[in-house]
């Protein structure tokens, strides 16, 4: 199944006017949010995990910069006992046919290449993201970069456009955070195998980031799903530019995605950036739901399940407003199956179980 994965990497078109040649894929998409802005979704055969950052950095490791995250006092490595126990929770190396990070911060892409060579999946995402897993002696081939415009096809009847997207922040208040930064070479790992999770070091946020717009034709019909890790409402209508090259507006970029997979909605958003980012987005994607991420802090240990509630506030009130369904995680591991009829939500004690969750509620 790996091997048909690999292959499956064909950008079926760059420019309007191509033509998407229409397969049946799979009735539904399971949806697991593990935490923060790490997800698995399971479509038919295809596994996919977006970051997945399991590992904790803890706060106390980082210094320096507007945001206090741009250096750490120590290099890491990442803790693989804890990846192998989520991968086997969540069935083991067979379910996870893909990875993809939509930036490369620490608390995104500090786990890829763990993921990656406990499974053999490959991976798309920046280019700091393939040379960070380059540096923990994942094979470059590996890792396929994307800069954004790119509509690959990941599975059969499941297309994916990779939305060029931005980091949240400021310039003027977080620029080491927020500015788009791509690394220029692999980093280099301490003489105890680690590497320097400060957005300054080695993780950068990769460009910005990338949204990913993922649409399934499902036998009962077509559904789609947008999701980002991140974004800002102070520029999501100002163009990413690195080393001269303009990657346009993300928020042009998401409505040229739309126009390009023939959509004027989406069934689902997985996003953050609150009700700033809310108020941009919602009106171009129509979308029918959305599931809130990266809302629950970034030091608690995995291993303490959701110590916090989601509070949605105005944002809540926007989406009702709106007519936007919230679909709201109450622990991690929660799942929901996405189909041509909607989303709803599905019992995943078993891997939550495994894992130690079911007692937190």
């Amino acid at each position: 199944m790996r091997h048909r994965i690999r292959a499956a990497f064909v950008v079926v078109g760059l420019v309007a006017g191509v033509t998407v040649v229409a397969q049946s894929g799979p009735p539904h998409v399971d949806i697991t949010w593990m935490s923060m802005a790490n997800l698995h979704y399971q479509i038919g055969d295809l596994g996919v995990v977006t970051d997945g950052y399991i590992s904790r950095i803890p706060e106390d490791a980082f210094f320096g910069g507007p945001s206090g995250l741009a250096n750490t006092r120590q290099a890491f490595r990442p803790d693989v006992a804890a990846v192998t126990s989520v991968l086997a929770a969540l069935g083991g190396p067979p379910r996870v046919t893909l990875l993809l990070t939509g930036h490369s911060h620490w608390d995104h892409s500090f786990d890829t290449a763990t993921w990656s060579r406990l499974t053999e999946a490959p991976i798309i995402g920046s280019r700091t993201t393939c040379f960070q897993v380059q540096a923990e002696d994942i094979p470059g081939g590996r890792c396929r970069v994307v800069e954004g415009t790119e509509v690959i096809t990941v599975g059969p009847g499941v297309t994916m456009s990779v939305v060029r997207w931005n980091h949240s922040g400021d310039p003027d208040r977080n620029p080491e955070q927020h500015n788009p930064v791509e690394l220029s070479n692999v980093p280099q790992r301490d003489a105890a195998g680690g590497l320097r999770a400060g957005v300054v070091e080695d993780f950068p946020n990769g460009g910005g980031s990338r949204g990913f717009l993922f649409v399934v034709r499902g036998p009962r019909g077509p559904f789609s799903w947008f999701q980002q890790s991140s974004a800002s409402a102070v520029d999501l209508d100002v163009p990413i530019v690195i080393d001269g090259v303009d990657h346009g507006a993300p928020i042009d970029n998401l409505q040229a995605a739309l126009d390009q997979t023939g959509l004027d909605q989406v069934d689902l958003w997985i996003g953050t950036g609150g009700l700033g980012v809310a108020r941009l987005v919602v009106p171009v994607i129509r979308p029918k739901a959305y599931l809130p991420i990266h809302w629950d802090g970034l030091w608690d240990p995995f291993e303490d399940g959701l110590t916090r509630p989601f509070a949605g506030g105005a944002l809540e009130a926007y989406l009702r407003e709106a007519g936007v369904e919230l679909v709201v995680p109450g622990q991690f591991m929660d799942q929901w199956r996405l189909d041509a009829t909607g989303i709803q939500p599905r019992n995943n004690e078993a891997m939550q179980q495994a894992l130690g969750f079911t007692d937190l509620r």
